[in-house]
């Protein structure tokens, strides 16, 4: 397919755009931040909390490549191609995060986890692949960029308001088998926001119409049997896969320390705390969620700052320091047991957070066919969850055999594994020729 020219959006055009993203990432915020402590006052044991949270990498794993490949062979006059996985998707978080701190079990909360994962899959994936279909190559990184500023805006929000109703409507013990009251609140702003930003966003960035030739092509689709349209999906998911370019399989590689050590840090963040600090679960919770919101206010300031460094020194560069700083960060946190100064490295981690969140989307955004990025989005998205999917079942024994179920043992594993990435970064060289770079590693 020929590339099209796509007009330049101005900077209020992709912030529209862009809005959703504050939703989506305020219900990741909480899964981050408040999911693992719910899961502690409903009983759970700190070995079987990333087993308890497989629900992502399964549900991202399955989701995000499927809707991305149907959601390339979508096309509706009055809707466009990706906007209406981001509604369906964008309900389904509503609903699940709404429900959420009023679970009456373990069980239950596992269950609406799964759920609540399937909804922002669904809302995600097209997301990312939204911004490579609205803007031209030399826009990619504002429109990604403009996305990490969202992260940061939207965990930045899910975190203060968990430290900042603990501190209101906190205070006493806390009681197995019950969720405080002070979490109800953070989940019920989560489950307006998610509708709300992704409605703003919707019904304010028309989607640019396929070509001739791609509605001739979605239409061609549309009129194959069922059989064959349910199993398209699978089919253009093992064609891409193929077909892959090389910087990918490099990203791969990147992704799985990456993630691996992210999963950990959200994960036991909270148990160091109880370790470090001596707090109890809530305030744990709290520092841990202060920690977060450290962080994201970092990532939203420096998210466009860095669309000119990475035009200036490449994305390799400023990609692979920002994980050497997220190491360093991480390496730290067990040595400071003052609640203020241990806010200090998430600086470092921010900075990282907010490369990660966007450097890695641009630069892939630039080597795949148009055709095809929905696809590719959900592909780069299995190179998330695929790490965090292997979390789940291998760290319950680490932490327990190797790490002697020690959190700070578990902080210093996390450094380490950066370590490996940023090492890992270093060889993302950017294809010279886009068409050649699909051809093999």
């Amino acid at each position: 397919m020929l590339n099209r020219i796509k007009p330049k959006l101005s900077f209020w055009q992709i912030f529209n755009m862009n809005v959703g993203f504050l939703g989506i990432q305020y219900s990741f915020g909480l899964q981050q931040s408040a999911i693992n402590p719910i899961f502690l006052f409903l009983g759970a044991k700190e070995e079987i909390l990333p087993i308890l949270n497989i629900a992502g990498p399964v549900t991202g794993l399955v989701i995000q490549p499927l809707i991305g490949a149907i959601s390339d062979k979508t096309w509706s006059p009055r809707w466009g191609r990706r906007k209406p996985f981001f509604l369906i998707g964008a309900l389904m978080g509503s609903l699940c995060l709404f429900a959420f701190p009023l679970s009456p079990a373990l069980w239950f909360a596992v269950g609406l986890l799964w759920i609540l994962d399937v909804g922002n899959n669904m809302a995600m994936e097209p997301y990312r692949a939204f911004v490579g279909d609205k803007l031209p190559d030399e826009q990619l990184s504002m429109g990604y960029q403009m996305q990490s500023l969202f992260v940061g805006a939207g965990i930045l929000l899910a975190n203060a308001s968990l430290f900042l109703f603990q501190d209101w409507f906190g205070g006493g013990q806390d009681i197995e088998g019950t969720i405080p009251k002070w979490l109800y609140y953070s989940f019920f702003i989560g489950s307006f926001l998610s509708i709300a930003t992704i409605s703003w966003s919707v019904f304010k960035t028309p989607e640019i119409p396929p070509t001739d030739a791609e509605l001739e092509e979605i239409n061609r689709h549309k009129n194959l049997p069922f059989a064959e349209r349910f199993k398209m999906p699978f089919v253009e998911i093992r064609h891409a896969v193929k077909e892959m370019p090389g910087f990918m399989w490099r990203l791969s590689a990147v992704y799985l320390f990456q993630w691996y050590a992210l999963f950990v840090y959200w994960q036991f963040i909270t148990p160091l705390f109880r370790v470090t600090m001596g707090y109890g679960t809530s305030e744990a919770a709290a520092q841990a969620a202060k920690m977060s919101t450290t962080y994201n206010v970092v990532t939203a300031v420096v998210a466009l700052i860095l669309v000119p460094l990475t035009l200036r020194f490449g994305g390799k560069k400023v990609y692979a320091l920002s994980l050497f700083g997220t190491a360093i960060a991480l390496i730290s946190i067990p040595y400071i047991s003052d609640p203020v100064f241990v806010l200090f490295p998430m600086v470092l981690f921010g900075i990282g957070w907010a490369a990660m969140m966007g450097i890695p989307y641009s630069m892939v955004s630039k080597i795949v066919p148009q055709e095809r990025r929905g696809v590719y989005m959900g592909i780069l998205n299995m190179m998330i969850v695929i790490p965090m999917g292997i979390q789940t079942v291998s760290f319950g024994p680490i932490f327990k055999n190797f790490l002697g179920a020690n959190s700070v043992n578990v902080m210093l594993f996390a450094g380490t594994f950066f370590v490996i990435a940023g090492l890992l970064a270093t060889r993302l060289n950017m294809p010279k020729d886009p068409n050649k770079s699909r051809i093999g590693l």
